[in-house]
């Protein structure tokens, strides 16, 4: 099978297949330079690494853990700093503990960072007074600024990308490693958002709880328990701009396959899954993890065919599908596909994505999600797999550690007129920190009547 592939897959055979969502660049000989200079700059990841997360996806697929994965909508480079950086992985390690604690499994985190710098937008262009000019689709292509000159495809953000990357890549791993997750300083954890919230009572036992286990724990071992300190973390992102993505492509010594090493796991998008398209074609040939995005409008048959295409060996851990239907659709649309996987053995992770399907424009054209319905559609997912014996193993959440206003809801009642008060995103409205650590108990809530 591998040698087959080698023969007719390699990582720019997509570049013979029709492409969704990339831009033209104007000036090809410079796209050129980038790419080939991207080809040598050391990778991002390890292949241990990729390894080492398809494993634990296997036990998530195989109801023995849990996954968590969430991060910006489209990271900016003028966000690579270290305090947006801490607050992400601040609140998704307390969204773990919580998570955790209360389900009594393992917790896998992977965020959607150091290279979620691309996004697919429903038009190639936008009208700006009396210009047609391109849309903005992520850093990583143009800038946001509605001019022309900004708007043109730029090869030299590639290699930016890969540079803020790394930079992100780098501190997170170190705060991984050394401490910042350390469970014995329970003081990080602000829940004085939550004192008017009917659960306050019970979210503060539960976090006295973690401290407790942590102090007995301690009491017992011989040696000091250093895993408390320490969590594992892993990245991803669309593979939306395929000459990032394939530049970083390698195989690697002693092991069978390519990777691909800017990331962990990589996801195609629900506008880019054509089975003859371009995405398709490279993601087939890559031996990392794949998340598949599923929502309206989708033909059961046809995702299962780009379920064999992306994992024909059937390797378990090589697919999360991460549903997107949103609250209204979600009945319709999930239980026949929850049965046409199992009907063909089908190892994936099954994650619901709360968010794409949920979001609306307000009076004033901003775009938000309400908490109330992101919840919605997460309690629908947990009743549905349980009702077709099947287990909901993950969530995909638009998220950041920030204290922004860009979705309405959650415990401090944020409301549409007060969207505008702290509203930063360039595209999609993310879950604030308060409202991601609000979700995450409640998430909690539901496995537990689900499965425990």
């Amino acid at each position: 099978m591998q040698n087959t592939l080698k023969q007719h897959w390699n990582p720019t055979s997509w570049k013979d297949k029709p492409i969704k969502q990339l831009p033209e660049y104007p000036n090809q000989e410079h796209l050129t330079e980038s790419y080939n200079k991207l080809t040598k700059l050391p990778p991002l990841v390890t292949s241990w690494e990729i390894e080492a997360l398809k494993s634990k996806l296997a036990e998530v697929s195989m109801g023995k853990s849990f996954l968590l994965q969430g991060g910006d909508c489209a990271e900016s480079f003028d966000a690579t700093t270290s305090p947006k950086i801490v607050n992400m992985l601040k609140v998704m390690l307390q969204m773990s503990f919580i998570l955790i604690h209360e389900m009594g499994v393992p917790v896998h985190r992977i965020g959607r960072i150091a290279g979620q710098y691309a996004k697919p937008r429903s038009s190639d262009f936008e009208q700006v007074g009396d210009k047609k000019i391109y849309s903005y689709r992520g850093d990583l292509i143009n800038r946001y600024e509605a001019t022309e000159e900004a708007r043109i495809p730029d090869p030299e953000r590639l290699i930016e990308g890969y540079h803020k990357a790394g930079l992100t890549i780098n501190f997170l791993r170190a705060l991984a490693d050394e401490g910042f997750a350390d469970l014995r300083h329970p003081e990080q954890w602000e829940l004085d958002f939550m004192l008017n919230n009917k659960y306050y009572a019970e979210y503060e036992a539960m976090v006295e709880s973690i401290t407790k286990a942590v102090r007995f724990m301690e009491s017992i071992a011989p040696t000091r328990v250093n895993s408390l300190q320490k969590a594992d973390f892993y990245t991803s992102h669309e593979a939306l701009n395929l000459y990032y993505d394939a530049a970083q492509t390698r195989e690697v010594p002693r092991k069978t396959g390519f990777f691909n090493l800017s990331a962990h796991m990589v996801w195609v998008g629900n506008r880019t899954r054509e089975l003859e398209g371009a995405h398709v074609e490279y993601l087939r040939g890559i031996q990392n993890p794949i998340g598949i995005k599923v929502g309206t409008p989708f033909e059961v048959d046809e995702t299962i065919r780009l379920i064999e295409t992306l994992n024909p060996t059937h390797e378990s851990g090589k697919i999360v599908l991460i549903t997107r239907f949103g609250k209204e659709e979600i009945e319709n649309g999930l239980p026949p596909l929850i049965q046409a996987v199992r009907k063909e053995g089908l190892p994936v992770v099954w994650s619901s994505d709360p968010m794409h399907g949920n979001t609306f424009a307000t009076d004033t054209s901003l775009k938000t999600r309400n908490f109330d319905h992101i919840l919605e559609e997460i309690k629908s997912a947990f009743a549905i797999h349980r009702a077709e014996g099947s287990y909901l193993g993950g969530v995909h959440l638009e998220m950041t550690g920030d204290n922004v206003t860009e979705c309405v809801g959650g415990a401090k009642g944020l409301n549409e007129s007060g969207l505008s008060t702290n509203y930063e995103t360039f595209c999609d409205p993310r879950l604030n920190y308060e409202q991601s650590l609000e979700l995450a108990f409640l998430i909690a809530k539901e496995w537990k009547q689900s499965y425990f």
